[in-house]
């Protein structure tokens, strides 16, 4: 049995080592695969057998892993979660100079919380296609772990507005600043390449690479009673599935899916929106572990049960007003059912039901979340995914401050009573 402070700990470790949906792709596969799941390529014909174990990637940045039950296939308990987070993403030709200084001109992916930005000591990170010496084209990834770069503030004296209501141009104001002086190296980008990866590379073919927060995840407050760290969103819930999935044991028939591009409305092949689910529900169906034929596909998703997870506004004690007065889940309250009746939550009252009764086998409290009726409101994979297949779905999700902020905060407490109540939801109370 894991601690709570293992938990915290093992935590704290997978946000360090994942700057980018990459490397949490990669981190959540190393997980699995030490707890006996065999990988899986998509270009291959497949094998599988009752009581095995598998995972499967695509696009190296989104995974789903299942367990192939003993005694016959009716249908998953299912775990939904997304890798990536909201960050800013280099341009892809994006070095550029201004007076004295080299920049890297920068596109903001997903509704990045801006101003915390400014003042932070950001590291470098993510894939890059590269051509070697050798002729040999390969796609890598990288890491600085360390700080390259900064997004310096002006000066109050010279902005005297800068504590009132205002907005920041991401073209103009955001460009961190990386080298001052002249640059003797014609490809500066290219050269931090090689030392990250070896100095046969020979040119850049294509790169995906985000700025990230080098601060590493900490315990804060009373006690250590917080967590705090980049990509809470949505990372806190990519280990908690992923340590749920890990720590099963006998044949349930349990599967996880962690969808790419989330942040950006799940429109991609590794988005929520494209094919990777169905196409590997559809090809277990059809192996010797499956029901076989259309029919047996639509039976299969129709005994099946996905849980999303993604996290929740916890309520905010400096803006209580923000929050429904019965709506305000607690940090470390434990997991949150989030609920919306414009379909934004795919949360029914009959997936609301196995959750809670989840929750009360595994003796973890449970929450919820409604939003203001005068507010807007967010959205997961759980809709798409319901939309896409029709599998009953919810929507749940463990509390934190300062969504898509550089730095969130949630309850040190938590992660375990998720890990808990998935645990307790793939199996099933017969």
């Amino acid at each position: 049995m894991v601690s709570v402070s293992q938990v915290q700990d093992q935590l704290c470790e997978f946000l360090d080592a994942s700057p980018t949906a990459w490397h949490a792709t990669r981190n959540m596969t190393d997980m699995l695969a030490r707890s006996g799941y065999q990988a899986l390529d998509e270009r291959s014909a497949w094998t599988l057998t009752p009581g095995g174990r598998y995972y499967v990637t695509r696009n190296d940045s989104a995974v789903i892993a299942f367990q192939v039950p003993t005694g016959g296939l009716d249908g998953f308990r299912m775990m939904g979660a997304h890798t990536d987070s909201p960050c800013l993403r280099l341009k892809s030709d994006p070095v550029q100079r201004s007076r004295d200084w080299l920049q890297f001109g920068v596109e903001v992916y997903g509704g990045v919380l801006l101003a915390p930005w400014f003042d932070r000591d950001l590291g470098l990170a993510g894939r890059v296609h590269v051509r070697r010496s050798n002729g040999k084209v390969e796609g890598i990834l990288i890491n600085t772990n360390k700080p390259i770069a900064i997004i310096p503030s002006l000066a109050i004296h010279m902005d005297r507005e800068a504590n009132q209501n205002r907005s920041f141009n991401a073209q103009t104001q955001m460009a961190p600043v990386v080298w001052q002086g002249a640059c003797a190296d014609d490809n500066p980008l290219l050269s931090l390449i090689k030392t990250q990866a070896g100095a046969d590379i020979e040119a850049i073919l294509g790169h995906e690479l985000c700025l990230y927060d080098t601060q590493p995840a900490g315990r804060i407050g009373g006690e250590g009673g917080l967590i705090a760290s980049a990509r809470l969103d949505n990372l806190l819930s990519c280990f908690c599935t992923t340590s749920a999935m890990a720590a099963l044991e006998g044949d349930q028939a349990v599967l996880l899916v962690a969808n790419d591009h989330e942040e950006v409305g799940s429109a991609s092949a590794s988005g929520a929106q494209g094919s990777f689910l169905r196409d590997v529900l559809s090809r277990i169906n059809e192996s010797s572990v499956g029901l076989g034929g259309s029919e047996g596909f639509v039976r299969m998703i129709q005994s099946s049960c996905m849980v999303s997870c993604d996290n929740a506004h916890a309520l905010h004690p400096n803006y209580p007003d923000k929050h429904d007065r019965n709506h305000g889940p607690a940090i470390n309250g434990g997991p949150v059912i989030k609920v919306n009746a414009n379909q934004r939550y795919a949360t029914n009252s009959a997936t609301e039901a196995l959750f809670r009764d989840a929750c009360e086998r595994a003796e973890v409290p449970v929450q919820s979340f409604v939003t203001r009726a005068d507010m807007g409101c967010g959205s997961t994979i759980g809709p798409i995914t319901a939309t896409e297949l029709g599998i009953p779905t919810l929507d749940v999700g463990l509390s934190q401050w300062a969504m898509h902020s550089v730095r969130e905060t949630t309850g040190a407490r938590d992660p375990a009573h998720l890990i808990a109540a998935l645990g307790a939801f793939c199996k099933p109370n017969e």
